[in-house]
């Protein structure tokens, strides 16, 4: 079973920026996808951006051109570098497999609080 660490989440200015890191465990990893979600207070988790197993990458309408998702295969790592930050973006941020539709079992986040 893939095991999923997230962190690098903090408290931030509007306008400032943050990189996510989601370490994984499990040899799937180099032959997976992988993607970020986010659950912001009182609503439900929703997919943010997507990695493929070949580097194509994919993002929600509303994060385009400020989020940037990216993976190094020597550290079973994926990272999403979020610029612009604004109040909207604040949530819990969460790494899961799957495109679009979580797929298995979540970490347990990281948290992202932006002030205005």
């Amino acid at each position: 079973q893939v095991r999923l660490v997230e962190s690098g989440g903090g408290l931030v200015q509007a306008g400032g920026s943050l990189r996510l890191s989601c370490a994984t465990s499990g040899s799937r990893f180099a032959i997976s996808g992988m993607g970020w979600y986010r659950q912001a207070p009182g609503k439900q988790r929703e997919w943010v951006a997507h990695i493929s197993s070949g580097g194509t990458t994919y993002y929600t309408d509303s994060v385009k051109g400020r989020f940037t998702i990216s993976r190094d295969s020597a550290k079973n790592t994926v990272y999403l570098q979020i610029d612009s930050l604004g109040p909207e973006d604040t949530a819990v941020y969460y790494c899961n497999p799957g495109y679009r539709v979580p797929i298995g079992s979540w970490g347990q986040g990281t948290q992202v609080t932006v002030s205005s």
